[in-house]
């Protein structure tokens, strides 16, 4: 929960890496990955570019594959 008195001001960056590849991610995609507090990722993303994202921070998958639904968090919306 957020005291009111503070606003939480964040940034949200949108990184892909085409078939996901590794090499294929751009260096500011890099960048942003290596210093991303949460990352979100789904079933397409490989273990090469999961790999990059840094141990601290928060790794939440919310990928779909087939009509299964993997995140059944009431704040999804697909």
């Amino acid at each position: 929960m957020f005291s009111s008195d503070k606003k939480t001001v964040g940034k949200v960056w949108l990184v892909g890496a085409g078939p996901s590849n590794p090499g294929l991610l751009t260096l500011r995609g890099f960048k942003v990955l290596r210093e991303a507090d949460t990352v979100l990722y789904d079933a397409l993303v490989g273990s090469g570019v999961t790999a990059m994202i840094p141990d601290t921070a928060e790794k939440i998958y919310v990928g779909k594959r087939s009509d299964c639904l993997i995140n059944t968090s009431p704040n999804r919306r697909d």
